[in-house]
């Protein structure tokens, strides 16, 4: 296995377990304007997308158009409920002291949202300076845009960079740009549902627990492989 320059980890889904409160508030405030989802449906389509490509598709799927103040409204919420429930994803903070690899997160969330988590579940010290976020380009994820910022901002070769990925749409972002993909199936949002294989975004790896990540990759440590 090669060894890696740069390791970009995705945000909700991966450093936090955020999805899972973020899809069942998303659902339930939905259900008020007769827009009736699952779970499966939400990791499908809105999993790791920004704000404007989830409304999108439900103006196209559904027709429905949402009231200007429903991002707003529900991204307060989302905030208050996170104060609440939000944990960070069981074995990351071990993943964080122990690599020696340069790595950084990049994310489709709102830098507001970003600081925010960051602070509730004590990890803001591992990110100063590392992150990223969608409104820094001009197409978030399936688009390779984010991506390939981050490569360019730390001085690395797209084809040397671990992309850590929970959403299809985190695949197909980071196999656009060129780099490797693992994707992380660990976090709660995932658990219990079988959805379709997309032969169009092949992770290069799975894993469901950061405990496996240096057994994975010794060489993340500094340790030889």
């Amino acid at each position: 296995m090669a060894d890696f320059d740069l390791v970009i980890f995705d945000f909700d889904g991966v450093i936090v377990d955020s999805e899972v409160i973020s899809a069942q508030m998303l659902i339930a405030e939905l259900k008020h304007y007769d827009v009736h989802v699952d779970g499966a449906y939400v990791a499908r389509h809105f999993l790791g997308r920004s704000y404007p490509v989830v409304l999108q598709q439900i103006r196209d799927e559904f027709g429905v158009v949402l009231p200007e103040g429903f991002e707003a409204d529900y991204r307060a919420r989302l905030l208050a409920a996170f104060e609440q429930k939000l944990t960070a994803m069981p074995g990351i903070k071990a993943v964080l002291d122990g690599i020696r690899t340069p790595y950084c997160v990049a994310t489709s969330s709102s830098p507001v949202r970003l600081k925010s988590s960051l602070e509730m579940v004590g990890l803001t010290a591992f990110f100063e300076g590392r992150s990223n976020t969608a409104s820094e380009v001009a197409r978030g994820k399936p688009a390779p845009d984010l991506f390939l910022h981050v490569a360019k901002r730390f001085g690395v070769e797209p084809s040397r960079c671990l992309v850590i990925e929970d959403s299809l749409a985190g695949v197909r972002a980071g196999l656009s740009a060129g780099m490797t993909v693992w994707r992380f199936v660990g976090g709660s949002h995932l658990i219990g549902l079988e959805l379709p294989i997309d032969e169009t975004a092949q992770p290069h790896r799975v894993f469901a627990h950061f405990d496996e990540l240096f057994q994975i990759a010794p060489e993340l440590t500094g340790e030889a492989t």
